[in-house]
């Protein structure tokens, strides 16, 4: 049996059910680790100094962004402080029609799982009117210390949650790729 990786309250409206969230996806990546040839020695890394060389201990390295003049320096502190703290709640903010979504925005998906018999009703409630009407709860919440936008939709008699992207993170392909053939609303914008 899976563990849930968050639990929390999904809230749409005036309503709301206990949930946990479950990875619906297994990974076959195949890891390798280095070794020396002909000892089976594992191979580690180590911090060093890219100007002299020597090794620099954890507690003395910090995190810079890189502004293009300068690092800006962040201390692990500093990070802790504006790190978001895990939602404990995931509030639907509004549906959108699912034929909307251009499926991009699709990143990860996780299944939803009502976290008690009692919740059952309410959970499948919801599932039979995302059904119904096609349409999906947008809703954002961190987990892992980082913030995400989601879609919850039902699939299959049950309620799975997408990871989306922003729309910023999404790349214009006319930028990215050379030499695409122009559309008829590109060729006549251009003149």
């Amino acid at each position: 049996m899976a563990r849930p990786i968050w639990t929390g309250i999904l809230s749409f409206g005036l309503a709301s059910v206990p949930v946990a969230l479950y990875t619906a996806t297994d990974s076959h990546t195949i890891h390798f680790h280095q070794l020396q040839r002909g000892t089976s020695d594992r191979i580690r890394n180590k911090r060093v100094n890219e100007r002299t060389g020597k090794e620099v201990e954890l507690d003395d390295i910090v995190k810079g962004f890189d502004t293009g003049e300068e690092y800006v320096l962040v201390e692990p502190k500093e990070l802790d402080e504006i790190a978001p703290g895990r939602s404990k709640s995931l509030e639907v903010s509004g549906f959108v029609d699912l034929d909307r979504v251009d499926p991009i925005f699709f990143d990860k998906t996780y299944y939803l799982g009502p976290k008690g018999r009692e919740y059952t009703k309410v959970y499948s409630l919801l599932g039979q009117a995302l059904t119904a009407s096609n349409r999906a709860g947008i809703a954002t919440f961190v987990m892992r210390g980082r913030e995400y936008l989601v879609a919850v939709k039902a699939e299959k008699g049950l309620l799975a949650l997408h990871t989306l992207h922003w729309a910023d993170e999404i790349r214009d392909p006319h930028k990215e790729i050379p030499d695409l053939p122009k559309t008829a609303g590109q060729a006549s914008a251009a003149s």
